[in-house]
């Protein structure tokens, strides 16, 4: 059986320019990175500024399990199949994070013969548009740095400085930090700490803005700390974002690539929805809207978090309608949300089936409250029997929701054509898309609305750090923007032990935070980090690359 790598470095790619060309995409605004991907230029959005929008449907999950759901897989052959019936498709996805990829998810771009291709390339440094986030981040740390060192024109109080720098890769030692030690000359010592660049403002911002002017906007109104008067420095007072918008310049343009099936992906982007909003870029997603009839998405992890997310954030930011969503799930995995361990989710067993199912019911429940008609995608494995898809059925019937079985892992396009064809019909019927609460209302209430309505909590529990965090926001007069929750993955509640359909419980918040460029407040429940660790044995003591450059161990 090959692996992943080995069916990416096996497929017959087309030129980028012959992908571009089947869009519609013209020459000059095509620049390409190589021969098999290209970033597209912000004159292919003007061009197309007068075409109707095509139709957006939004690919999610249940909570993830060790056991694996296959969301990103789902997603790419859900375009293949829609390209099989001829459907003018173009599929927008986030760009992996180093991170992950060396530590215990691996790579990110699909998996099996559903895949987002050249897939080495873009696990590994793709067209640089981590890195230039990274930088453009960094640069503003090191400007705070040299204001203190400088003299501290602007009174910045050093134990008040809330922008972190960033790195994309996992290095928990670098969680808390000290800098500026070693003499007057090395700056002022301070407290400090690294997060993950896919949990930064950078990056959010990158994926919420329209335009480059845009961007740097934004980017002028990212909150980096208080004075000793406890009045707000905004990195526009630092004077560098002009800078900062040059290092992102070319970042901020959609990147452009295929499937194993070449149809075309634009991908770009990338922060996590357990600590970010979880979404691929607005430019991107815009973008594909106005080169296809249909633009399939995604957003991370489950329901409950990235989909609550691309809804409440980036629908409501770039003023975007659904027109269906899909849940994605395998048997092992509600299994395991029965109780089964993993290494026995293999087998029958109907009984942690039926009691796994719930989960998958809380998540189609989640997504009819924004309006949208909804559709579940099992992600079929070969140990599936036949009596758990007919409890399956039964359980989906029961709900008077469509499902279909998905085999793209192993049959590309064609294992998604039933899927594809429900989406399809989902698509023509009715939609009432709204928001799950309005921005003017306080912020504890639209924390709370989240909680209750998504995790099904019984209520929320703030902190007194929180409450006077919240207090601060308010004073700034930035406490009517949308919230973004940092909360587990694995767990519809803030306790990652908690599988199935949790009730009986509360969310504990511990911390408030503004993300005024973006324009979300961020509420951390639970124990949230914004730099992960490596696991015991990493992803990293597998890869490799030979004498010809060829790499191998990537999954």
């Amino acid at each position: 059986m090959l692996t992943d790598i080995e069916i990416a470095q096996s497929a017959s790619l087309l030129p980028i320019q012959q992908i571009a060309q089947r869009l519609g995409i013209e020459e000059e605004e095509l620049e390409p990175y190589g021969r098999y991907k290209a970033k597209l230029s912000p004159a292919v959005m003007k061009r197309l500024s007068g075409k109707p929008d095509g139709k957006l449907i939004l690919v999610t999950a249940i909570n993830p399990t060790p056991a694996g759901e296959g969301k990103t897989t789902t997603t790419v052959g859900l375009g293949e199949a829609m390209a099989r019936l001829q459907k003018n498709t173009v599929i927008a996805l986030r760009e992996p994070s180093l991170g992950p990829v060396f530590g215990i998810k691996g790579g990110a771009a699909g998996g099996g013969y559903a895949q987002a291709v050249p897939m080495e390339e873009i696990n590994l440094h793709f067209t640089g548009d981590m890195h230039a986030i990274t930088a453009a981040n960094n640069l503003l740390c090191a400007c705070i740095d040299n204001h203190l060192q400088q003299g501290n024109e602007l009174g910045i109080d050093p134990r008040r400085i809330i922008l972190k720098r960033c790195m994309d890769m996992n290095d928990r030692a670098l969680r808390h930090c000290i800098v500026g030690l070693g003499g007057k000359v090395n700056g002022v010592p301070r407290e400090d700490s690294f997060q993950i660049t896919v949990a930064s403002e950078v990056m959010a911002i990158l994926c919420l803005a329209d335009d480059l002017a845009d961007l740097k906007k934004r980017l002028g109104r990212i909150l980096v700390a208080y004075k000793y008067d406890n009045s707000p420095v905004y990195a526009g007072d630092l004077g560098v974002t002009g800078s900062m918008a040059a290092l992102l310049k070319d970042a901020i343009k959609p990147n452009l690539v295929q499937t194993l099936e070449n149809t075309p992906v634009l991908m770009h982007g990338g922060p996590f929805a357990n600590i970010a909003h979880g979404c691929n870029s607005v430019t991107a997603t815009r973008l594909a809207l106005k080169l296809g009839d249909y633009c399939i998405t995604e957003a991370g992890f489950g329901s409950d978090l990235g989909a609550e997310k691309f809804f409440d954030i980036k629908c409501r930011c770039a003023n975007l309608t659904p027109s269906a969503v899909v849940v994605v799930a395998t048997l092992r995995a509600l299994k395991y949300n029965g109780g089964v361990p993993k290494a026995e989710t293999a087998k029958e067993n109907l009984d942690a089936l039926r009691a796994g199912l719930v989960n998958l019911g809380a998540h189609v429940e989640n997504m009819r409250k924004f309006g949208v008609p909804v559709v579940v995608a099992i992600n079929r494995f070969h140990t599936d029997t036949d009596a758990e898809i007919a409890l399956l059925a039964e359980y989906c019937a029961s709900l008077q929701v469509e499902y279909a079985l998905s085999e793209v892992f192993a049959k590309g396009g064609e294992g998604g054509i039933q899927l594809a064809q429900k989406v399809l019909d989902a698509c023509e019927q009715p939609s009432s898309f709204h928001c799950l609460y309005e921005t003017d209302r306080p912020v504890k209430e639209k924390i709370e609305t989240v909680a209750r309505e998504i995790y099904g909590a019984d209520g929320v529990t703030f902190t007194a750090q929180a409450e006077k965090q919240i207090k601060e926001i308010e004073s700034l007069g930035q406490d009517q923007l949308p919230v973004c929750m940092a909360k587990t993955q694995y767990s519809l509640s803030d306790n990652p032990a908690l599988l199935g359909r949790p009730s009986g419980f509360t969310i504990t918040v511990k911390n408030i935070s503004l993300s005024a460029g973006a324009g979300f407040i961020v509420a951390l429940t639970g124990d949230i980090m914004t730099m992960p660790g490596l696991p015991k044995i990493p992803a990293a003591n597998s890869i490799d690359v030979d004498a010809d450059g060829t790499i191998v161990g990537l999954f």
